[in-house]
């Protein structure tokens, strides 16, 4: 595991910002992400503090679903930032739930990473590959669905805990095989534990996956600013689309819904698709817009519209009553 060397490239000071950590008792990928945007501002010539705070997802024990709701990891923070106690914070965006929060905004998305899941085994297979019974741990209702869908013989148990918590519990043999964000080991350089990266035509991912989002006060200009030598735009418009759609089905990042946005040449391209808990029954949607103004607010704004399209399609073919089925499962 390498971590960013927090404390070069210091330059100029242009004053101090106050970057929150997202979880208790610093987790390797929680640690990195807070790390690696507290070094690139750095190099620009800021002063960062890093504040650990821990919230009810990182301290409660039990299936996500169970512990409450979506926003298990990110309300104590969301509070931190209301009550003016640090200037922004950094989410793995497929954890930030998409309902506004007033006074507080999504105000930048660095470049993505890799967006898939991989298969985590000591025996190296594939999903096909696996064994009959085989046990797999994953705290994703996605991706068990998707699992499920291919691989119905396959057993699903819930796992918690950051990345190296679920690797242990793996390598204790509690499970044959572990689901994981490529983003993640990819991020810590575990390149070595990856036995299998399952294709998107098997496995779409999380909404967000694989990507950063930094989120402050809407009414600090500044450090709005700031926070914008960060933006990588193709990455904020694909992710808006996934969430515009997640919040117009008011699903949720708990259900078993999966998007991909992305660009092809000029056109934003969105995957998406939602499933039954089992598995068994599917909706599937691609939808497609091309995007002519190249001002960043406008694609914004177009990215939105075929999210929203893209869900209300999704309705039309049975959606909610999938997702409201799941929810009860």
């Amino acid at each position: 595991m390498v971590l960013p060397n927090v404390m070069s490239g210091l330059g100029a000071r242009h004053g101090l910002y106050t970057l929150s950590l997202i979880s208790l008792g610093a987790g390797w990928l929680s640690t990195w992400q807070s790390n690696w945007v507290a070094a690139q501002l750095r190099e620009d010539g800021y002063d960062i503090e890093i504040i650990q705070i821990s919230t009810s997802g990182d301290v409660l024990d039990g299936p996500i679903g169970a512990i409450g709701s979506q926003g298990v990891f990110t309300k104590e923070i969301q509070r931190s930032l209301m009550a003016n106690e640090i200037d922004f914070a950094v989410h793995s965006l497929k954890d930030l739930p998409t309902d506004d929060v007033e006074g507080l905004c999504l105000s930048c998305v660095p470049l993505r990473e890799t967006i898939g899941d991989v298969l985590v085994s000591s025996a190296e297979c594939s999903l096909h590959d696996l064994p009959p019974n085989a046990c797999i741990g994953t705290g994703s209702m996605r991706r068990a669905a998707q699992i499920l869908s291919q691989r119905p013989d396959i057993t699903v148990r819930d796992i918690r805990g950051n990345v190296e918590t679920r690797l242990r519990k793996l390598d204790e043999g509690q499970y044959d095989a572990i689901v994981l964000a490529e983003a993640g080991l990819k991020r810590l350089e575990l390149f070595d534990r990856i036995s299998h990266v399952i294709p998107t035509e098997i496995m779409i991912p999380a909404v967000g996956q694989g990507a950063l989002g930094i989120e402050c006060r809407r009414g600090d200009a500044h450090v709005r600013s700031v926070l914008d030598v960060l933006c990588d735009d193709r990455s904020f418009i694909a992710v808006t689309a996934e969430r515009t759609m997640l919040r117009a089905l008011r699903a949720g990042c708990l259900a078993p819904v999966a998007a991909w946005g992305r660009f092809e040449n000029n056109a934003l391209v969105l995957t998406a698709v939602v499933l039954s808990a089992d598995g068994t029954e599917r909706c599937d949607v691609e939808q497609r817009c091309e995007l002519l103004i190249e001002e960043r607010d406008s694609q914004l704004s177009q990215a939105a519209g075929l999210g929203r399209s893209v869900a209300a399609e999704l309705i039309g073919l049975g959606a909610e009553e999938m997702i409201a089925q799941a929810r009860g499962a």
